[in-house]
């Protein structure tokens, strides 16, 4: 086995889109977005996120239009968002497609149902939305959510991403 210090299949960095080297600048806490009853749920590990303040606050996260989360987004209407801790990373990449998730991604942790959709039991916050809108946006589709309720706990070692992988915060041991 040969360890890399780049991704071995990356285009080189002359090719690269700028815009999206631009994005993984940015960084930020790895979310979770979850939507749908127990027969008929997805998720999806996001890091293109925010969250609006104001009278009702609102989420907004830009998602694959064609993955199986935007499809039960729009059948459900309503989503849950959790921010993931560095003890999340792997079931992270399995809910990003990848890593391996033998029998399926929600197999990875223990779940609760929640009105809005499935929560991972632990997550330090998390807030329940009603889908207000989507629109696709470059190669990807905003998603906006009116939050409902949100739930903040203590927060632990937030799982954070930049230039493509999971970084530690500073001065995290």
């Amino acid at each position: 086995m040969t360890i890399h210090s780049e991704h071995p299949f990356a285009d080189p960095e002359d090719e690269r889109d700028p815009a999206r080297r631009l994005r993984g600048r940015v960084g930020g806490t790895v979310a979770l977005l979850t939507s749908g009853p127990a027969d008929d749920r997805a998720g999806l590990t996001a890091s293109s996120l925010m969250v609006g303040h104001g009278d009702p606050a609102h989420v907004l996260a830009l998602v694959d239009p064609d993955s199986d989360l935007a499809a039960v987004l729009a059948r459900s209407g309503r989503g849950v968002v959790q921010l993931l801790s560095w003890e999340h990373r792997d079931l992270a990449d399995a809910f990003a497609g990848v890593a391996p998730a033998p029998g399926g991604v929600f197999r990875l942790g223990a779940w609760e149902q929640t009105p809005w959709g499935p929560l991972l039991e632990g997550v330090s916050a998390w807030g329940g939305f009603a889908l207000e809108s989507t629109r696709e946006v470059g190669w990807s589709l905003l998603v906006d959510g009116e939050l409902d309720e949100i739930h903040l706990g203590e927060p632990g070692e937030p799982l954070l991403h930049r230039r493509g992988r999971y970084v530690r915060p500073a001065g995290a041991s």
